[in-house]
């Protein structure tokens, strides 16, 4: 298999309206250089004080969390709502040392990995592996860490700004053995064929785009379907991928056994699996996903709406 090359670079990003993006991701850059524990540190006083800048995703946050863990007291709802908010600050550090930190910085932070046994399962017996995680606010850096012991590709979304867009595929594409948009199925496919691994995240409310309700803290959320599809048109072994920050420092990632009997013919039913092994990943962390989605915008027909 041969890695994607190195997007070229558009003269048309040196336009001043790309200025703002540039002077952005030159702060990325300076603050990737920073020691992994001082950047950490940073990012925990930024996140301290995040809580009350963020209004409107302040309020999808406790939203999303009073739907999902209705056990919870309200005393309990509020204090995780903090907390997840306070994630930010550090998951701005991790995108930063994910995107722009070097090498060697990279493999000073501490990282644990289990499961790699699974992955080597599947590659001897001819399989590409299709791993299905979630939006953690350490995806990105975990996406690099594993990286370094496996070669990895990742399916993405296009941001909207260009400069950023073309800087940050640039980076990821020093790590990633390649990457593809949401839309490039086919291409993914073939990748899969040849033997390759994929990180997906399929927890997100794509609207527009195909998808079923399938359950995620027993509530109906629309789910987009790739998972299913990529699945059965490559023949890849779909495993769950999870990966929580340590108290320590550091990460602990973690590859499943694969899915068993996945796909199958219900594609409701593989997408409910994949949300509930989601779903179990929250569970273990649950301060550290991004609550800030609005995940249940999208409502089934005759349903109200989620947010006011």
């Amino acid at each position: 298999m041969t890695s994607r090359a190195a997007p070229p670079f558009p003269p048309h990003l040196l336009a001043p309206a790309h200025w703002p993006a540039w002077i952005a991701l030159g702060a990325i850059w300076l603050a990737a250089r920073l020691p992994y524990r001082a950047l950490m540190a940073l990012g925990r006083g930024l996140g301290r004080a995040l809580p009350a800048l963020l209004g409107a995703r302040r309020t999808v946050a406790a939203r999303n969390i009073a739907l999902c863990f209705p056990e919870l007291d309200a005393a309990a709802r509020a204090a995780l709502v903090r907390d997840s908010l306070r994630e930010i600050g550090p998951m701005l550090a991790e995108f930063a040392l994910g995107w722009m930190a070097s090498d060697r910085a990279i493999a000073r932070i501490p990282v644990r990995i289990d499961g790699l046994e699974h992955l080597a399962a599947a590659r001897a017996a001819g399989r590409g592996v299709l791993l299905v995680g979630g939006h953690f606010s350490h995806l990105e850096l975990c996406a690099r860490l594993i990286s370094r012991r496996i070669p990895i590709a990742g399916m993405y979304r296009v941001m909207d700004e260009a400069a950023f867009e073309w800087a940050v595929l640039r980076a990821r594409l020093r790590y990633a053995d390649a990457m593809f948009t949401k839309d490039e199925l086919r291409a993914t496919v073939k990748y899969l064929k040849a033997g390759g691994t994929v990180w997906y995240a399929p927890d997100q409310d794509m609207r527009g785009k195909d998808h079923v309700f399938a359950p995620f803290f027993g509530i109906p959320a629309a789910t987009i379907t790739a998972t299913h599809h990529l699945a059965r048109l490559s023949g890849a072994a779909v495993m769950p991928f999870f990966h929580r920050r340590l108290p320590e420092g550091g990460y602990a990632l973690r590859l499943e056994a694969p899915l068993q009997g996945f796909p199958g013919a219900d594609v409701v039913a593989d997408t409910a699996r994949v949300n509930a092994a989601i779903e179990r990943m929250v569970r273990e962390a649950p301060a550290e996903y991004l609550w800030i989605h609005k995940r249940f915008k999208t409502r089934p027909p005759g349903a109200p709406p989620a947010y006011d």
